[in-house]
């Protein structure tokens, strides 16, 4: 006597785009999160020292996530690790905090908000994905929202701090484009992969960040908060769910969720000055989120022209 099993439904197309929805509102809570560096960067670290304080958001918490997934890298993820933690940590990180402390916050800001835009055209290159004009235009939208809200009048402009902000959202969108492409190793958890990009990165800045910042002198409690902060809740926790994010979500959509960094930085920043936005900061956040969002749709009527 044999037993049939019945087909499998497949998901229906509701319960695909409900998914969808929340790991996109889960990834979300990733570039918020990052948007509290530039406050820490500027009131609880100490001053002058990138490499050291990109070391020390990386190196700890990765050793701490490898604890936690107890898995290696293995064959060809031993070098992929190494390139993607290079990219998305290792060079980033030092850049993120140098343009931090050369521009005012604002200024470096905005020249993160251009990764949305360098992640759609790296994507055509990498992963040989249609240029999507529809989210380039969302993500030049959301560029100029995130400059009416942070640029103020008297902005300076540092070349060496110009450079190391464009340089950080050229280099962490490649890292991600990759992330997109290499995908995770069957059985690996997010917190693996993030554990080993995390460790390899901080083993990269170790020597850089001692020979060249050295130990800052006088590390206070609040410089050890700041730590703890970029390296637990900055690094170990939004980078499990990033990674995850990507895996599920179009990489150039999951890109223009990084729009919420500089608006959340910008909103701590208001909130510690005790400043109230004006009206043309008002439009370029309205205009901000208004590309986020939107750049999560698919175009209208050519959704099956063009990859969303």
């Amino acid at each position: 006597m044999s037993i049939t099993t019945p087909p499998r439904t497949p998901p229906s197309p509701q319960a695909g785009s409900t998914r969808r929805a929340g790991w996109t509102i889960l990834t979300a809570l990733t570039p918020m999160a990052w948007g509290t560096t530039y406050i820490v960067t500027t009131h609880l670290l100490p001053e002058g020292h990138p490499l050291f304080a990109a070391m020390m958001r990386s190196l700890p918490a990765g050793l701490i996530a490898l604890l936690i997934a107890r898995q290696l890298p293995h064959g060809s993820w031993w070098w992929k690790s190494l390139a993607l933690a290079t990219l998305n940590m290792a060079a980033f990180f030092p850049l993120l905090f140098l343009a931090a402390q050369q521009l005012p916050g604002g200024v470096a800001a905005t020249l993160g908000a251009a990764q949305p835009i360098v992640i759609a055209f790296l994507a055509v290159a990498i992963l040989h994905e249609k240029l999507s004009l529809w989210r380039v235009t969302w993500g030049m939208l959301g560029m100029i929202g995130v400059a009416l809200v942070v640029l103020g009048p008297n902005a300076a402009m540092s070349p060496l701090g110009i450079l190391a902000g464009l340089g950080g959202a050229v280099s962490m969108g490649t890292g991600v484009v990759l992330t997109k492409k290499w995908g995770r190793p069957e059985g690996v958890s997010a917190v693996g992969l993030a554990g080993w990009q995390l460790t390899a990165a901080g083993l990269v800045l170790l020597l850089p960040a001692l020979l060249i910042d050295g130990i800052p002198p006088g590390i206070d409690g609040k410089a050890v908060l700041g730590y703890a902060w970029l390296g637990l809740i900055g690094a170990l926790l939004t980078y499990t769910i990033w990674f995850a994010g990507i895996r599920r979500l179009p990489v150039t959509a999951t890109a223009l969720l990084g729009l919420l960094s500089p608006l959340m930085a910008a909103v701590l920043g208001t909130a510690i000055a005790g400043e109230a936005l004006t009206p043309l900061q008002l439009l370029g956040f309205a205009a901000a989120l208004i590309a986020m969002v939107a750049g999560q749709l698919p175009p209208p009527r050519m959704k099956d022209r063009i990859r969303s």
